[in-house]
Protein backbone atom coordinates (compact mmCIF):
# COMPACT_ATOMS: atom_id res chain seq x y z
CA UNK A 1 0.00 0.00 0.00
CA UNK A 2 2.80 2.70 0.54
CA UNK A 3 4.21 2.03 -3.04
CA UNK A 4 1.05 2.84 -4.11
CA UNK A 5 -0.62 5.51 -1.87
CA UNK A 6 2.47 7.55 -0.91
CA UNK A 7 3.57 8.73 -4.56
CA UNK A 8 0.09 9.72 -5.09
CA UNK A 9 0.24 12.07 -1.73
CA UNK A 10 3.43 13.16 -3.23
CA UNK A 11 1.54 14.10 -6.17
CA UNK A 12 -1.10 15.67 -4.67
CA UNK A 13 0.20 17.56 -2.21
CA UNK A 14 3.32 18.32 -2.91
CA UNK A 15 2.81 18.96 -6.55
CA UNK A 16 -1.11 19.16 -8.11
CA UNK A 17 -2.40 21.42 -5.33
CA UNK A 18 0.71 23.92 -5.17
CA UNK A 19 0.99 24.39 -8.95
CA UNK A 20 -3.11 24.30 -9.23
CA UNK A 21 -3.63 21.68 -11.01
CA UNK A 22 -6.15 19.82 -8.94
CA UNK A 23 -7.80 22.51 -6.92
CA UNK A 24 -7.23 26.24 -5.56
CA UNK A 25 -3.53 26.58 -4.45
CA UNK A 26 -4.93 27.72 -1.43
CA UNK A 27 -6.70 24.35 -0.15
CA UNK A 28 -3.48 23.24 1.64
CA UNK A 29 -3.08 26.65 3.20
CA UNK A 30 -2.29 26.82 7.01
CA UNK A 31 -5.62 27.61 8.02
CA UNK A 32 -7.28 24.89 6.40
CA UNK A 33 -4.62 22.24 7.32
CA UNK A 34 -4.95 23.23 10.65
CA UNK A 35 -8.47 22.72 10.79
CA UNK A 36 -8.18 19.22 8.62
CA UNK A 37 -5.66 18.41 11.71
CA UNK A 38 -8.51 19.32 14.51
CA UNK A 39 -11.09 16.84 13.45
CA UNK A 40 -11.01 13.86 14.40
CA UNK A 41 -11.01 11.78 11.00
CA UNK A 42 -8.19 13.81 9.75
CA UNK A 43 -6.03 13.01 13.01
CA UNK A 44 -6.50 9.48 11.89
CA UNK A 45 -5.52 10.00 8.66
CA UNK A 46 -2.72 11.98 9.35
CA UNK A 47 -1.63 9.36 12.30
CA UNK A 48 -2.19 6.38 9.69
CA UNK A 49 0.11 7.93 7.25
CA UNK A 50 2.61 8.75 9.07
CA UNK A 51 2.79 5.55 11.63
CA UNK A 52 2.45 3.00 8.93
CA UNK A 53 4.92 4.49 7.02
CA UNK A 54 7.15 4.57 9.36
CA UNK A 55 7.31 1.29 10.08
CA UNK A 56 6.85 -0.12 6.65
CA UNK A 57 10.39 1.94 6.03
CA UNK A 58 11.95 0.39 8.93
CA UNK A 59 11.06 -3.08 8.32
CA UNK A 60 12.54 -2.14 4.74
CA UNK A 61 15.71 -0.93 6.36
CA UNK A 62 15.71 -3.88 8.71
CA UNK A 63 15.83 -6.26 5.35
CA UNK A 64 17.97 -3.94 3.54
CA UNK A 65 20.82 -4.59 6.71
CA UNK A 66 20.78 -8.27 6.27
CA UNK A 67 20.71 -8.16 2.67
CA UNK A 68 24.14 -6.13 2.93
CA UNK A 69 25.11 -8.28 5.39
CA UNK A 70 24.60 -7.01 8.75
CA UNK A 71 23.39 -9.77 10.75
CA UNK A 72 23.23 -8.24 14.14
CA UNK A 73 19.52 -8.94 14.09
CA UNK A 74 18.86 -7.96 17.77
CA UNK A 75 20.54 -4.44 17.16
CA UNK A 76 19.37 -3.80 13.61
CA UNK A 77 15.80 -4.76 14.69
CA UNK A 78 16.17 -2.72 17.59
CA UNK A 79 16.96 0.54 16.04
CA UNK A 80 14.56 0.38 13.11
CA UNK A 81 11.31 -0.73 14.79
CA UNK A 82 12.40 0.89 18.05
CA UNK A 83 12.79 4.15 15.71
CA UNK A 84 9.60 3.46 14.18
CA UNK A 85 8.30 3.19 17.63
CA UNK A 86 9.49 6.49 18.66
CA UNK A 87 7.97 7.92 15.35
CA UNK A 88 4.45 6.48 16.20
CA UNK A 89 4.68 7.82 20.01
CA UNK A 90 5.80 11.31 18.73
CA UNK A 91 3.44 11.28 16.30
CA UNK A 92 0.47 10.33 18.42
CA UNK A 93 1.64 12.83 20.93
CA UNK A 94 1.37 15.89 18.35
CA UNK A 95 -1.56 15.16 16.85
CA UNK A 96 -3.56 14.77 20.27
CA UNK A 97 -2.12 18.39 21.84
CA UNK A 98 -3.51 19.46 18.67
Amino acid sequence: LAALIGPALVFITGIAVPLGLLYATDTMSYANMLAFAHNWLGKGFIFAVVALFSWHAAHRIAILMHDFGVHAVFLVKLFTYGGALVVTVVAANALLRI
